[in-house]
């Protein structure tokens, strides 16, 4: 992604995944939101982003954090929200062996109480 970018990125990860309020924006219940409406709240909240960067945002984030419809009329988060949305997202029963990458400092912790989700939501908040 474009340096001159990274700003509009976090600012559309704060909007799409923590705070949709900062802008008057509403997500649906699947964390969906309308594209034009995100980006004339955007503007005016001092964040202009064109449809152009915005296709762009989504195209080139290397964590793929955003997705648009088919018809590119609606944009939501695909992760690590703390808001309560249902990503629709299929059950599936996990391989035998998972592997999580993590820093050795936090080795002792993770054997000790297990992984910790901290404050976001995650898909095991939906019974996966």
């Amino acid at each position: 992604m474009r340096k001159s970018l990274v700003s509009k990125s976090k600012f559309l990860s704060l909007v799409l995944r923590h705070d949709p309020g900062v802008t008057g924006l509403a997500l649906d219940g699947n964390g969906w939101a309308d594209v034009d409406e995100l980006l004339s709240r955007a503007s005016a909240h001092g964040t202009p982003i064109t449809p152009a960067e915005l296709a762009e945002i989504v195209e080139t984030n290397e964590k793929k954090r955003f997705d648009l419809d088919v018809w590119r009329k609606r944009i939501r988060a695909n992760q690590g929200h703390s808001l309560d949305v249902d990503l629709e997202l299929a059950p599936t029963v996990p391989p035998e062996e998972l592997f999580h990458g993590s820093a050795a400092k936090n080795r002792d912790s993770i054997m000790a109480q297990g992984l910790v989700r901290g404050g976001r939501t995650v898909s095991s908040d939906r019974g996966l």
